[in-house]
């Protein structure tokens, strides 16, 4: 589990820095490097002081790999807002396509994946943003070689790179089966992770560029709030039963029922923690309170939220979207679920995420290993515990009051 290092003080020393993680991935290229990403601002311009110092060692990386023999190919999200990343990178030697997902979904591409010589890959929160690397938390997930499940994540690069490659707008009859899943809920990849036997599918969203087998991110969140005994634990930024981005707003009640059926007809203990930052949905914070209700003495659901702000000074409030928990995971006793998407409707309907189930329970762990559920869990804790999260109250009515109100 790789983090940012912004709050990263009291991690277990094994835990990487993203940016240490990317870093280790290129130079572990020998033939090729695919991202897909939302946007490229690995440097930061007039906002960045030296703070970008570990997103221009990204980009230079990126921009050499040519040199080493290594292609690299970008799928970015279209329209981009600042193509100077990926104008350099393509003057490198960079073969880059822009997705314009819009025009097929009405949503964009919000993945955040690497995949590695078809080896190695990362998946997670962090954008390809020198911000992501400094001044917001992120989660993120680096997998090195383990080919069975790389060679699924470049098959959700490959549809994109199709996309790019179409005519705008259009999405062929049916996907080739050279993009089908390797890898699904039904029929989870057996391997072993840091020595652990784990059964792990890749997810992704939306369901319109699904390729023949693959599980719908949608459904597998679903499905693992489903199958939890005891706890969920949810690190997300947005949590909205709403259409967040599209007229006219419809209530989408999926995920927030699952949870209400978990804590309060299956006795399991809910927690989720959600950011309170200038960005903040105002519309967040009723829904999340009507979740606490329910702990109420009548029906006793183990149900907690808590805000996560993350600590400024006055000149890191100047970077723009800055300084905000950006993660999006949920651990369970049974598995641990990395996503790359925030909790509303259109991340899910329109819009192009991916997400990564482990599921280790029952696996045997030997002294000194330990299970990617459990570093899930520690994490959470850690921030579920510390300085930075408050309890939401009930009867607050400007909870966070830096959201726009």
């Amino acid at each position: 589990v790789s983090l940012s290092p912004l709050l990263a003080q009291g991690s277990p020393p094994s835990r990487q820095s993203i940016a240490d993680s990317w870093l280790r991935l290129l130079d572990k290229a020998n033939s090729s490097v695919q991202i897909a990403a939302f946007y490229f601002t690995l440097r930061g311009g007039k906002f960045a002081d030296s703070s970008d110092s570990q997103g221009r060692l990204v980009f230079e990386q990126l921009k050499g790999l040519k040199s080493k023999g290594v292609k690299l190919q970008i799928a970015v999200n279209a329209p981009q807002t600042s193509s100077e990343d990926t104008a350099e990178l393509a003057a490198a030697g960079a073969e880059v396509r822009e997705v314009d997902l819009q025009a097929v979904t009405g949503g964009i591409v919000h993945t955040k994946l690497w995949v590695v010589d078809q080896k190695h890959f990362y998946l997670g929160s962090a954008n390809m943003d020198w911000r992501s690397l400094s001044q917001v938390k992120e989660v993120g997930l680096s997998v090195e070689d383990c080919s069975c499940l790389a060679q699924d994540a470049a098959r959700i690069f490959g549809l994109y790179w199709s996309i790019g490659g179409a005519s705008k707008g259009s999405l062929p009859p049916y996907w080739p089966a050279r993009l089908s899943a390797l890898s699904s809920s039904q029929n989870p990849l057996r391997l072993k992770l840091n020595g652990v036997p784990a059964q792990v599918y890749l997810s992704s969203a939306p369901p319109q560029i699904s390729a023949r087998g693959r599980s719908d991110d949608l459904s597998t969140i679903l499905s693992v709030i489903g199958d939890a005994r005891s706890f969920i634990h949810i690190s997300v930024m947005d949590y909205l039963p709403l259409s967040q981005y599209t007229e006219p707003l419809r209530f989408w009640p999926a995920i927030d029922s699952a949870l209400r059926a978990a804590a309060c007809t299956r006795g399991v203990q809910v927690r989720l923690l959600v950011s309170c930052w200038k960005h903040s949905p105002a519309a967040m914070f009723p829904f999340l309170q009507s979740l606490l209700v329910l702990g109420s003495p009548q029906l006793k659901c183990d149900i907690n939220v808590k805000m996560f702000t993350v600590a400024s000074t006055a000149e890191q409030m100047k970077i723009p979207f800055a300084r905000v928990n950006h993660a999006k995971y949920m651990v369970t006793d049974r598995v641990v679920y990395i996503g790359t998407s925030n909790w509303s409707e259109n991340y899910f309907t329109q819009t192009a995420g991916v997400g990564l189930v482990v599921n280790q329970t029952g696996s045997v762990v030997e002294r000194g290993q330990e299970t990617l559920q459990s570093q899930a869990e520690e994490l959470f804790l850690r921030d579920w515990m510390s300085q930075y999260a408050s309890r939401l109250s009930l009867d607050d009515m400007d909870v966070c009051p830096r959201g726009p109100h």
